[in-house]
């Protein structure tokens, strides 16, 4: 009776395996693809753009530019380390990432967004006058233009790497990565914008006020919006892992674009009354957070049902125990809860260690479709080692391995 359930078992471990594209690479150059030439064509677009207007104001702002890109840039690496923690499991190759990540930077805000944003402006002062344009312009053009630039990103992302991109949550990582490049660029150029404000005079001190201002905020800004917005496009669109629901897809997209616009629009909305803003700057990021949470749980099933199947044949080998399996597969408070059941420091410290060495055998066994390789029973025994608080092999046994 054992040997066909682990046939079952292994038989679903596989079919997870191609079902979430787990482990499978990217290859970024396929020439054959017109995606390819379309993403390529775009992104160099935007980034001769921006990197002809850093060149033609780093003589005369050069302070400016360099503080700005340094502290963009360290804040950009802590998001990025954070978004990357939260994708546990069918995580994306570094190769994919860092295409989102450009395609954000560069084509949707050079090459599309700002275009796109000033002619839409343009269009609303020649309908509406140009204070209203200057009051409700930017909300109302930003959220359109630049969530759907960044959304034809993930779908050619998806037509890059179809056996990757299989669920609404790898359309909500990706996104967040988009969201990343998006943001960064553009607060770099706001503030160069400010740099400017006296003449040059004070450059450094003005642009920092740009720059705290845009790093308190942007918890909930481009990157927050990308994720909602992209995890609905995957559900409008449908992917083989993650059933079409146009409904749900387009309640996320437009959510997006809501909280975006309302974000633009928070100076015409409040008409200079300062306490008013900052409440409603306070109200809309909590409110955006707790969309971005929501979307995360709404998405996030599929992914740990794969990671379940990929496992559930070692626990019934012994390599796993169900306890370990449950925290794997649980959220947040599962894995809490496993990590408090041991008793004293040490053991919780353990536990810690236990379910991250989980994670390096369920990523093993992705890469070779579940097949015995040197690599598995390496995470195999490694895990098994952590679990009995055995010390690591000696330098010379891991070199024989």
């Amino acid at each position: 009776m054992t040997t066909p359930r682990l046939d079952d078992l292994d038989a679903e471990r596989v079919a997870a395996i191609d079902n979430s594209g787990w482990g499978r690479s990217f290859t970024f150059f396929q020439p054959r693809n017109l995606a390819f030439w379309a993403y390529l064509l775009l992104v160099v677009t935007g980034l001769f753009s921006f990197a002809s207007m850093l060149a033609g104001q780093y003589a005369a702002y050069r302070q400016a530019i360099v503080v700005a890109v340094v502290l963009f840039a360290v804040y950009g690496a802590i998001f990025w380390w954070f978004t990357h923690h939260i994708d546990r499991y069918a995580r994306q190759p570094a190769a994919l990432v860092v295409v989102a990540f450009l395609w954000g930077g560069f084509a949707a805000t050079w090459t599309m967004a700002a275009h796109a944003n000033d002619a839409v402006r343009a269009l609303y002062a020649k309908a509406f006058g140009q204070a209203w344009a200057l009051d409700w312009g930017p909300g109302l053009a930003a959220p359109f233009d630049e969530e759907i630039a960044k959304g034809v990103g993930l779908l050619l992302l998806i037509s890059l790497a179809p056996r990757l991109i299989r669920t609404a949550f790898d359309g909500f990582i990706l996104g967040a990565f988009i969201g990343l490049g998006f943001q960064i660029v553009e607060d770099v150029a706001y503030a160069l914008g400010s740099a400017g404000s006296q003449f040059g005079a004070n450059q450094v001190e003005s642009a920092m006020s740009t720059v705290w201002m845009r790093m308190a905020t942007g918890v909930s800004a481009h990157i927050l919006y990308s994720a909602v917005f992209c995890a609905g496009l995957v559900y409008l669109v449908g992917r083989p892992a993650e059933r079409r629901k146009v409904g749900r897809g387009l309640a996320l997209m437009a959510t997006a674009m809501l909280l975006h616009g309302v974000w633009d629009s928070m100076g015409a909305l409040v008409r200079g009354h300062t306490a008013l803003l900052f409440v409603l700057m306070l109200a809309v990021i909590v409110i955006a957070l707790g969309v971005a949470l929501k979307v995360f749980a709404m998405t996030v099933p599929t992914e740990r049902r794969f990671l379940r199947a990929i496992m559930a044949p070692e626990v019934a080998r012994g390599g796993l125990t169900a306890a370990e399996l449950e925290a794997m597969c649980g959220d947040r408070k599962a894995r809490k809860a496993f990590r408090k059941a041991g008793v004293g420091r040490a053991e919780r410290t353990r536990a810690v260690h236990v379910l991250d060495a989980a994670d390096e055998l369920a990523d093993a066994l992705a890469v070779t479709r579940g097949a015995d390789t040197g690599r598995v029973a390496f995470a195999r025994s490694e895990l098994a080692r952590i679990r009995d608080g055995a010390p690591p092999p000696s330098r010379d046994a891991a070199l024989t391995r």
